[in-house]
């Protein structure tokens, strides 16, 4: 008994195959049969590698939330150059809320203006990809997933005396309330003030303005490689002593995940206007760099994502069967046109034949009167 279910599972089994085998003497095969297959061997190895690729690539996948987090501090990371003595010009922080932030964590570094060769090249440079990143937005995404890290050439300062140096280098960090607020370099030291601060102009000739100036890095949050802000690179030369730089900062909460760089920074979009101070024209203000920011409420997140292996194998399964399917109907399709065109496809050949052929006939009339003998 469990031999003749044994054999009635199997006979049930085979009849529900799907793929039916065909004997070899039944299977024909051609010259052309054979070409369409090698055609289509190959396009499948080449479409393949290509679809490998495909599947070691990364993109960046952008997401926007409401950002909730208003307590914690905002970093500013400055590195400006501006063509004054270090002792002639201050820089501090007014935010929105009339609060002077200390700026302890800035540097004042005398140095000259001019660039060397080396510094020079890695300006130009910065200021290329900068132009590029204008046009090409998606190049950003490549520094994230690239995630360089370069510093610019160390300035090869002489051992003379800081009296030969005209410039003054302002680098470092400082941290602010995440409110809107006003980063500033003007002339003179910044003393505290009952309605906000000062700065101690009065003792300072114009003829020594000079607010010319180069920045080398600005930007906000953790510094992070591979993001490159908007003034990076930036230089503005003034042949007037009286000159007021504005920059109208926007700053954006920016989560990035990569699979090289995992932080929490912030990016930014910029406005510049800049004019001459001419009290006698009616151009009136204070001379000066200024820059004024405001944080926007919403945070991008960019996350570098990458296609799972189990859509690569149903691609791949795709493109196989898909090649397979659709030379199979090509190879038939010429085939028929062919044998329609020369005449080699006859309709009918297959069909009974309802009356006998008439030499048949003739035959059998002929031999009718000899019986009759």
């Amino acid at each position: 008994m469990k031999r003749l279910t044994r054999k009635k599972a199997l006979t049930l089994v085979k009849e529900l195959d799907a793929f039916p085998k065909v004997p070899e003497s039944y299977v024909e095969s051609t010259a052309s049969g054979g070409t369409v297959s090698l055609v289509a061997f190959t396009l499948m190895a080449v479409l393949a590698f290509l679809e490998f690729f495909v599947y070691r690539d990364t993109w960046m996948k952008y997401e926007y939330e409401v950002d909730k987090d208003f307590s914690s501090k905002l970093r500013i990371n400055v590195d400006i150059t501006v063509a004054m003595r270090c002792q002639y010009i201050g820089a501090d922080v007014l935010d929105l809320a009339e609060t002077m932030v200390s700026s302890d964590g800035l540097k004042y570094e005398p140095v000259n203006f001019e660039l060397s060769p080396p510094q020079r090249l890695w300006h130009m440079t910065l200021l290329h990809i900068q132009e590029r990143l204008k046009v090409e937005h998606s190049l950003q995404d490549v520094l994230f997933k690239a995630a360089i890290k370069e510093v610019p050439p160390a300035d090869s300062q002489s051992e003379d005396s800081s009296t030969s140096l005209t410039a003054c280098r302002i680098h470092g960090h400082m941290y602010v309330n995440k409110v809107a607020g006003n980063f500033h370099i003007t002339v003179g030291k910044s003393i505290p003030h009952p309605r906000g601060h000062a700065h101690l102009a009065a003792l300072v000739s114009h003829d020594t303005y000079n607010f010319s100036h180069r920045i080398d890095h600005l930007s906000f949050g953790e510094a992070i490689p591979g993001l490159i802000s908007p003034l990076d690179g930036t230089e503005k030369v003034s042949a007037e002593s009286n000159h007021m730089f504005q920059y109208f900062i926007t700053i954006v909460p920016t989560k990035l995940n990569t699979y090289k760089v995992s932080a929490e920074t912030h990016q930014y979009s910029v406005t510049e206007r800049e004019r001459v101070i001419n009290h006698a024209a009616g151009s009136h203000g204070v001379s000066g760099i200024f820059m004024k920011y405001d944080i926007s409420s919403l945070m991008v997140k960019v996350t570098e994502q990458h296609m799972p292996l189990w859509q690569f194998l149903v691609r791949l399964c795709g493109i196989i069967g898909g090649i397979f399917s659709t030379t199979g109907m090509i190879h038939g399709m010429v085939g028929f046109v062919v044998d329609v065109v020369c005449c080699r496809f006859q309709m009918g050949v297959y069909k009974h034949l309802d009356k006998a052929p008439l030499n048949v006939q003739e035959n059998s009339e002929t031999l009718l009167p000899a019986e009759n003998l």
